[in-house]
């Protein structure tokens, strides 16, 4: 029976994705719907519907999914406490099978995050850094450098503001660049990675280091750092205000490095963007190459989903090395958090 040698075709699947990467034309977007449109080219039988948000309206939806009990089948998810705790405790995320990644090349400790207790729930996207994205021309024009002390960043911010240039864009209504800033000033003003962390678990902040830090913090804000209206400025507003060459500097993460790849941009921006660390403070024992650094972002697969194998098997595509690493690294995206040393080209920005 010639019958007994064809291959079932397989049953059809729909996949729901739920993002938050709205801009599917340059970016992390691209690259995650170029992930999906080779599955799909692979696996005729399944569908993919794709919701995208940006980040606030993403976390208040997920959290209306969560209410309902009807998160999609993959799901974007961020690897800190306070976001993922209150989901895996919930039972909303599937459990994964760590033996699955044994060849993903994942960097040691990125996968910290999206456990709890020895169970994995979830997938790194990257290796985020904070850092100040720079525009080289404005800074060439007022006669700056990259500085590497807090006092030299103050220099900087007089001189642009008396040259009427806006120092810093910052997202201020989103509220978490603003704790990721505070995160880093504990970091450059104390050279202890552990400070910030151990206040948080013990709910104690009364070490004067933390003060020392926020003080210095606000002294950058009242030397007028950011634009006049920060905290009215959400991410996209945030991003264009740099992107337009309206902004001497971005504070933002590394995520944002395809900046310089963003045929949007207008060339005259693109082409003249560097980055540099925030700088130590006055009297820090921390190294000026020490670094505010985490495995944020991420995806995940809902517990309840009714086509979980699919979805898991999906999620393990988007992180193959060949997949996600090496679109992330060669293409100016991001820096993954995946080993991505093989990838590099020597034409790197």
């Amino acid at each position: 029976d010639s019958s007994a040698n064809e291959t079932t075709p397989a049953e059809p699947v729909t996949l729901k994705l739920f993002t938050n990467l709205p801009d599917r034309t340059t970016g992390q977007g691209l690259l995650e719907q170029q992930v999906i449109d080779s599955y799909l080219a692979e696996n005729p039988h399944v569908t993919i519907e794709v919701e995208a948000l940006q980040d606030e309206p993403y976390k208040t939806k997920f959290t209306a999914y969560t209410s309902s009990n009807s998160l999609p089948d993959v799901v974007s998810i961020w690897g800190q406490p306070a976001f993922i705790d209150p989901v895996i405790n919930s039972g909303y995320l599937a459990e994964l099978n760590p033996a699955d990644y044994s060849d993903y090349n994942f960097l040691p400790g990125s996968m910290e995050g999206f456990s709890k207790e020895g169970k994995l729930y979830g997938l790194p996207r990257n290796t985020d850094i904070q850092v100040i994205f720079y525009n080289k021309e404005i800074f060439a024009n007022n006669g700056l450098s990259v500085p590497t002390t807090m006092e030299e960043l103050y220099q900087i911010c007089d001189v642009l503001n008396a040259a009427g240039v806006t120092p810093c864009s910052m997202a201020g209504q989103d509220k978490w660049p603003i704790a990721c800033m505070y995160t880093d000033f504990v970091m450059k003003a104390t050279g202890d990675n552990t400070l910030l962390a151990n206040a948080v678990s013990n709910g104690d902040f009364s070490d004067e280091r933390l003060t020392k830090a926020a003080e210095e913090m606000k002294t950058l804000i009242e030397k007028g750092f950011f634009q006049t209206s920060f905290f009215s400025a959400d991410y996209g507003a945030d991003r264009n205000l740099f992107a337009q060459g309206k902004a001497a500097m971005f504070y933002m993460g590394s995520w944002e490095m395809s900046l310089a790849k963003d045929q949007a941009i207008n060339e005259a921006v693109r082409s003249q963007v560097g980055a540099f660390s925030l700088p130590i403070t006055n009297g820090s024992p921390a190294n000026t190459t020490d670094l505010a650094a985490w495995n944020g972002g991420g995806h995940a697969v809902s517990a309840n989903s009714q086509v979980k194998d699919e979805a898991i098997k999906f999620l393990n595509y988007i992180y193959k090395p060949e997949n996600w690493a090496k679109g992330a690294w060669q293409n100016g995206i991001c820096i993954p958090a995946q080993t991505y040393q093989e990838y590099l080209t020597g034409e790197e920005t």
